[in-house]
Parts: C-alpha cells; sequence; structure tokens
C-alpha cells in the first residue's frame, strides 16, 4: 500500500463543470478523500480550495483527469 500524502489546491471550474459533481467524482475514482476548504459557484465559473488526502499517483491521475475537463489547477504551498 503506498503511503497517504495530502496536498491542497486552488481549483478553478469553467462554466460547464460548475454543476457537476466533479470533488465527488475525485474521491470515488481515484479513492481520495477530498475536503473543501473555501468555495465560491456562480452560473458561469466556480472555484474551490480543496484540500486531498491519498496516494501520490492517485492524486496525479486525479489532477490529470481534471485539467482534461478544462479545470486550472494551482497548488498551494504549505
Amino acid at each position: 500500500m503506498l503511503p497517504s500524502v495530502s496536498e491542497r489546491f486552488h481549483l478553478t471550474l469553467p462554466g460547464n463543470l460548475a454543476r457537476e459533481p466533479v470533488i465527488y467524482t475525485l474521491g470515488e475514482r481515484f479513492g481520495l478523500v477530498t475536503n473543501i476548504r473555501r468555495a465560491g459557484i456562480e452560473e458561469d465559473s466556480g472555484w474551490v480550495i480543496l484540500e486531498v488526502d491519498g496516494p501520490g499517483p492517485a492524486i496525479s491521475e486525479a489532477l490529470a483527469w481534471l485539467e482534461e475537463r478544462g479545470v486550472h489547477i494551482d497548488r498551494i504551498e504549505g
């Protein structure tokens, strides 16, 4: 079993994803524990400060999946 890591990200969602269960899908599809720290959702866009816990490779796969869908990702250090 791979060691678990914890990382924090600022995600900017395009309008077409603002109403989809993107965070839920991260947890289910990639076996991650997600924690929404802050968020703002509008009709045409949204943003989320998200903590993610899980194996490093699963987090990398989840980030690639998000980018394929047009999510802008900024890693939050610290």
